[in-house]
């Protein structure tokens, strides 16, 4: 059990290194989410509870995550209990839905994301 744990990490994602996440509940957000990366770079965390992939993909981004929360806002949405929020995403801002998927806005634009293995390949300093 301990292999699998190490492999897949935990059942709550938010357990070990706590990250600065604000929970993406409401469509209502995205409003707020586009106005605030005019001045401060915002990150979208979609996350899957019930996918193992994503679970090893949100603990590995967890692990290397070291921006200031000064210089961004982070968002964690669990795209199951919040489907409507995961769609209404892929419209305002016009990305393809993936899980997992880190989406990157400045500027009331996204300017990076990425899926699965290429959210840990994102150089978060250089988005910032």
């Amino acid at each position: 059990m301990g292999f699998l744990k190490s492999l897949f990490g935990t059942s709550n994602p938010k357990d070990e290194k706590i990250l600065p996440w604000i929970d993406l509940t409401t469509i209502a957000q995205l409003d707020e989410v586009k106005e605030r990366s005019n001045s401060k770079t915002q990150l979208i965390f979609k996350h899957s509870t019930r996918c193992g992939i994503s679970k090893m993909v949100i603990n590995q981004f967890i692990d290397n995550y070291e921006i200031e929360d000064t210089n961004v806002d982070l968002y964690y949405l669990d795209l199951l209990s919040y489907r409507d929020v995961s769609n209404e995403i892929g419209y305002k801002f016009q990305v393809i839905h993936e899980s997992p998927q880190l989406i990157i806005l400045r500027n009331g634009v996204v300017v990076a994301h990425g899926s699965h293995g290429a959210i840990n390949a994102i150089e978060l300093q250089k988005m910032v």
